[in-house]
Order: structure tokens, then C-alpha cells, then sequence
């Protein structure tokens, strides 16, 4: 077949990208032809995304992207972050900028939510793990406090449905998306409208449900003429990076009762679990506070998210703000210069959560916990990655309990792999092969999913098979893994 060109809009917690697939049948090639900073706004007392400022940038990859190929792109599809979510009024007026999903309104809205409905039933309608930021209890929080936002709402829109809103003038809300609000019944595959009816929300902001691969349209007239890509058709891709991300990951086993790989989709957050054929809802599911979320192909990823290079990048930030500019490569240095397992943090405590001065949280969780207290830049960073590699094994360790099945190889994909030292860390602390790759593994799903819609891919098993033709992966072989070992035990009693 002759090459085709699909657009892949990602954009990510830290940062965005509108990456040019370009397929021949065979084997797929990447271009990325845009790229913009993404962050959170603060404004007053809250923090925001800057939607407005995000729809530039898209709309300056559609000029990028039609300019490169004389605008015969076949489709554009846009992933997101999860959870996040805008309010559209009468009249599809926007009611303002979305909220970040760091924002203080959820602090302590768990234990609000479970006076209202018990943990267990939440979880028997969601299936979904608990997080304070997740939809649900961004709602309730604006419930809470009587926001006139969501008294005058008629629809509510994921972040990449908001996007492909702007987009078509369509508004649908996709599976992979809306599985992560925690609004959601895998089980019915529809909004869990019971549980929203308990918490007083207001259904009538639940629009309709579409699975990845469904084909909107057009793009708006105007956006068309602006650009020229009057042929472009918009396709939902699995919209939640995470499921566009686990598409890519170049696996040549076919899903199974009894899966022997897992995914981490490592970046800003990190992403560790298993692809299951249908949702797995137990007790035992429930206790590990694991969540089901949609994926493509009806499967349902059976995940853990863990806070990722979060740590790292706000280091950074603060770093560089002395005017000391360090690249991630003199980082890595500093990092395999410095001691090994002197103290530990556990990502995911909520010391880390909010922007702001890591080092010194960093310093202030290990003199908590009563660690060393590290007091340089790489003791820092490699408090940090290596706890992040155990707790990749502590969490892998839960996957092979829920599942009744050894895991024989990691798949890491996303940005993540461009740290070495970190894959080599995961395969020694979890005593596992690793393969790493693609980066673009967001960006490669999202555009394998429009290359199945346009019917140039003829199933996801085909799509993972041009994927592993198409891209270079690194293996990492276990090769330290007894001091580990014992760091692992010191890390589990840091953790609780």
C-alpha cells in the first residue's frame, strides 16, 4: 500500500506532542513535528490546566502536521491523563478551566465519600482503585461546596473528549477515559448511575459512551479551512494514554486467563499491571486497592498506579530555578556516583503529592522515618529511583497474586525508558528480564488504533506485530539482584 499518515495528538501531565505516524503496510514510522510544555496553573487558590493555551498548541500541530504532508493525513486522535475533566454549559458554553487533578479541593474526601456510600460499595459499582483525585470525588468536592459550576453543568467531558469536542463539535465521552473517573461500571460497561444517584450528582451531565476506534467525523469547517485538511476524519483512539500506551507494548503473547508479562508505562506517573480479558472484581482486588480499567480490544488493564518520575522532575524544576541547569544525563551521573540504598520514600505518600520544594520533602520524609537524611543532589535522585524500582516489585509481587501466574518479562514503555539506569534497576530489584521500548509508546498506540479504524490494521495482535518490526528495544537481564534483596526488606518496613 501506498504511505498513509495518521496524527497522534498525546499529551501528557508534564508535556505534549503531535507525533506523525507514517505507515506503509508494513512498518511504522514516527515524526514529531510539534512539541509544548503542559503544567499546572496556579490561579488564586486553586490549580488549573490551561485549556485555552492547550487548544493553541493543538491547533498548531494540525497546521505542523498538514503543512509536512500537503495535508493528507487520513485521521487525528488525541490521548490524555486521566481522571481530569471540563463542564460545558447551555449552549455548549465551557464553564471554565478545568482543574488540575493536583488541586487541594479533594484533601480528606474519602473518608467524606465513605460516610455517604461504604468503601465496598463503591468499588462493587467502579471497580476502580481509590484515589482522592479521581472524578467521583472531584465532583463531590464541588458538591461540597455548592459550586455554582456544577449547578449550571448539561455535560460532562474527559479531557481528551473535550479535545475532539473542540474538534468535530461532538460530544461523546470514550471507554478507556471515562473507565478511569471512578463513575464508571466496567461491569455494565455504562456509567455507574446507581452510585452518582447516591452521591446526589447529576446524571443528566453523562453523555454517551464510545469504544477506541470509533470514528467521529470531520473536523469543524473552520478548523478544515484554517488548515486545509479537509479529508482528515477525527477517530477515537484509546483516549486515556495508558491504554494507548499498553497497546504499543510489543508483546507477541496473546492475552490470556494467565497473562506472563505486565506493563509499566513510565512517565510522570508510572503504570504497572496486567492485561486481562474481562474485569477482575474481588475482595482480595479491593483490599490491594487495584483498579480495572478499560482497555482497547474489550480487555481491561488490571493496573496499580504509582507515582513516577514525578519526584524527579519537580527535583529538577527546583534545581534549575537556582539557575543551575542540569540535564537529565547530569543528573544520571550524579545518580550512579552516589551510594546505593542509604534511605528510602515511599512515591505515593502524600508528602510528594503537591508541587513545590521535593528536595526538602524528600529530606523531611527520611528524618520522619528516621534514614539517613541525603543531602546531595544525586543521593537525592537515587533515594528516588530506587524506591521506585522496589516498589515496582512490591507492586509486581500483588499482580502475580491476583492473577495465579509467574511474570516472566516487564515491558516498560513510555518515556521511562530513556532512564537506562532505571531499567537496569527494575530488572535487579524485581529479578526480571526488562524490555524496554518504544518511547512513543502512547504516541504509537494512539495512531495503530486509527490505522485499525481506517481499516489499513487489521486487528490489535497485527498492530503489536508491526509495532515489535517497527521499533528497537532494549533488554535488560537481572545482573545485582542479592543486594536487593535485602534494601527491598529495609524498603517494605519505611513504607509500612
Amino acid at each position: 500500500m501506498a504511505e498513509k499518515s495518521y496524527l497522534a495528538v498525546d499529551m501528557g501531565a508534564s508535556s505534549g506532542r503531535s507525533v506523525l505516524g507514517h505507515f506503509d503496510g508494513r512498518s511504522l514510522r514516527l515524526e514529531e513535528i510539534y512539541r509544548f510544555e503542559n503544567g499546572p496553573v496556579q490561579i488564586a487558590d486553586s490549580i488549573h490546566w490551561d485549556l485555552l493555551s492547550q487548544w493553541s498548541h493543538i491547533c498548531q500541530g494540525l497546521r505542523a502536521a498538514a503543512k509536512k504532508t500537503a495535508g493528507k493525513i487520513v485521521s487525528v486522535g488525541v490521548d490524555t491523563w486521566g481522571v481530569d475533566f471540563g463542564l460545558l454549559g447551555r449552549n455548549d458554553e465551557l464553564l471554565g478551566n478545568p482543574y488540575h487533578y493536583r488541586d487541594d479541593r479533594t484533601n480528606g474526601i474519602l473518608e467524606k465519600a465513605f460516610a455517604i456510600v461504604p468503601r465496598q460499595d463503591i468499588f462493587r459499582h467502579t471497580a476502580l482503585q481509590f484515589m482522592q483525585i479521581n472524578t467521583l470525588y472531584q465532583l463531590l468536592a464541588m458538591k461540597n461546596v455548592a459550586s455554582p459550576l456544577l449547578d449550571a453543568a448539561q455535560t460532562l467531558l474527559m479531557m481528551p473528549d473535550l479535545f475532539h469536542w473542540l474538534l468535530t463539535g461532538i460530544k461523546c465521552n470514550e471507554m478507556t477515559i471515562a473507565s478511569t473517573s471512578q463513575c464508571y461500571n466496567p461491569l455494565k460497561a455504562d456509567w455507574a448511575f446507581d452510585l452518582l444517584e447516591k452521591f446526589n450528582l447529576p446524571a443528566k451531565i453523562f453523555g454517551p459512551i464510545a469504544q477506541p476506534g470509533t470514528v467521529l467525523g470531520p473536523l469543524r469547517k473552520n478548523i478544515a479551512a484554517e488548515t486545509g485538511l479537509h479529508a482528515t476524519q477525527v477517530v477515537l483512539p484509546g483516549s486515556h494514554d495508558t491504554a494507548s500506551a499498553v497497546m504499543a507494548v510489543p508483546s507477541d503473547s496473546q492475552t490470556s486467563i494467565y497473562p506472563i508479562w505486565c506493563y509499566i508505562s513510565l512517565g510522570t506517573w508510572a503504570l504497572l499491571g496486567i492485561e486481562s480479558p474481562q474485569p477482575i472484581v474481588t475482595d482480595e482486588v479491593l483490599d490491594l486497592n487495584f483498579t480495572n480499567e478499560g482497555g482497547v480490544g474489550a480487555t481491561t488493564r488490571l493496573l496499580k498506579n504509582i507515582t513516577g518520575l514525578w519526584l524527579a522532575q519537580e527535583c529538577r524544576r527546583i534545581w534549575n530555578q537556582s539557575g543551575e541547569i542540569l540535564s537529565w544525563e547530569d543528573l544520571n551521573r550524579l545518580v550512579s556516583s552516589s551510594p546505593p540504598f542509604c534511605c528510602f520514600v515511599d512515591p505515593d505518600a502524600s508528602d510528594f503529592l503537591a508541587p513545590g520544594d521535593m528536595p526538602q520533602a524528600i529530606r523531611t520524609y527520611c528524618h520522619r522515618t528516621n534514614q539517613p537524611v541525603p543531602d546531595e543532589k544525586g543521593k537525592i535522585l537515587r533515594c528516588i529511583l530506587e524506591s521506585l524500582a522496589l516498589k515496582f516489585r512490591c507492586i509486581l509481587g500483588l499482580c502475580e497474586q491476583l492473577s495465579g501466574s509467574c511474570i516472566e518479562t516487564i515491558h516498560i514503555v513510555g518515556g521511562g525508558v530513556k532512564n537506562r539506569w532505571l531499567c537496569q534497576a527494575v530488572a535487579d530489584a524485581c529479578a526480571r528480564r526488562v524490555v524496554a521500548g518504544p518511547v512513543e509508546a502512547t504516541a504509537t498506540g494512539n495512531v495503530m488504533m486509527q490505522a485499525i479504524a481506517a481499516g489499513d490494521v487489521a486487528s490489535i495482535a497485527q498492530a503489536r506485530e508491526i509495532i515489535r518490526r517497527s521499533f528497537d528495544v532494549e533488554q535488560y537481564e537481572p545482573k545485582n539482584v542479592e543486594p536487593w534483596n535485602e534494601a527491598y526488606q529495609r524498603f517494605l518496613k519505611v513504607i509500612g
